[in-house]
């Protein structure tokens, strides 16, 4: 990663990630919390993302690419515990989304700003709820 984006993170990390983080735990709001274990530490962490309900379970548009610790921590472990709206989901598998599938999952407006910024890297957070009900 470069120096510059290194920092953004960093930054974002201290300071929005915090806020969105509490929205998330509460149930209201936009936002989900991944529950994620650290690949080196083995420590617990939480990061406040979007995600948009999908069949087989979320999808997840990677907004700062592949290369963020909470999205190789949980590709490592194989999955994670995903809060939304307030009820925590199993995360058993990661796998790519077709690019205009990831778009629709997220409904009018969000679609079409995906679309603006040319989104185009999805994963689906397979959940064993999904798993179970499928």
């Amino acid at each position: 990663m470069g120096r510059l984006r290194d920092a953004w993170l960093t930054f974002i990390k201290h300071t929005l990630n915090k806020g969105t983080s509490a929205l998330a735990r509460s149930g209201r709001g936009p936002f989900s919390l991944v529950i994620h274990v650290g690949r080196k530490s083995g420590r617990q962490f939480e990061t406040p993302i979007m995600v948009a309900s999908a069949p087989d379970g979320f999808v997840a548009e990677l907004t700062y690419g592949e290369d963020v610790n909470w999205y190789r921590n949980i590709v490592a472990a194989g999955g994670c515990r995903l809060l939304v709206h307030g009820v925590e989901h199993t995360v058993i598998g990661v796998e790519p989304y077709p690019t205009d599938l990831g778009r629709r999952a997220f409904g009018f407006p969000a679609r079409l700003v995906l679309q603006v910024l040319r989104r185009r890297e999805f994963r689906l957070l397979r959940t064993a709820e999904a798993a179970r009900a499928g």
